[in-house]
């Protein structure tokens, strides 16, 4: 595990994504706050999670859509396939390689926080974005969340 250090771009070759993250904090219900929604908004690292590379499952949040296109940034993700690999960079120079254990889709209503955000004993990563858009209500129904885990660090 290394020590901590803020992440500032996260790349996922394999979906043509690179993105600079900003921090992000809780929202007035104190739930994980989500990046601004419109074109060409980056995606984030929620802050009160581990960052990247510490024990435990660091948060990355992104839009799968945008408030004026289809594509938002993380728009592709629910494409990851177990044992493709995306870098995240930190503010200390160094880059950790991530490689994919899953990608999973849960119902909101009953998303499994402890499963997603709860401890681990090594150092990984969560990347999660909505889906599942409903035009009835307009909202999303679903939460896409790929789960990896730390492979290496340069510096």
């Amino acid at each position: 595990m290394l020590a901590a250090s803020a992440p500032v771009s996260l790349s996922v070759p394999d979906i043509g994504l690179t993105t600079p993250l900003l921090s992000l904090g809780r929202d007035a219900k104190g739930e994980a706050e989500v990046p601004p929604g419109e074109a060409g908004s980056p995606a984030g690292w929620y802050k009160y999670s581990p960052t990247p590379g510490e024990q435990g499952p660091s948060v990355i949040l992104g839009h799968v859509n945008t408030t004026t296109i289809p594509e938002g940034v993380f728009y592709r993700l629910h494409e990851l396939k177990p044992g493709e690999q995306f870098s995240v960079s930190r503010a200390d120079g160094s880059v950790l390689v991530f490689g994919v254990d899953r990608t999973e889709i849960f119902q909101k209503a009953s998303f499994p926080t402890l499963a997603v955000y709860g401890n681990t004993d090594r150092a990984e990563i969560r990347l999660i974005t909505c889906g599942g858009y409903e035009p009835s209500t307009g909202e999303f129904v679903e939460n896409t969340v790929v789960y990896g885990h730390l492979l290496s660090s340069t510096k």
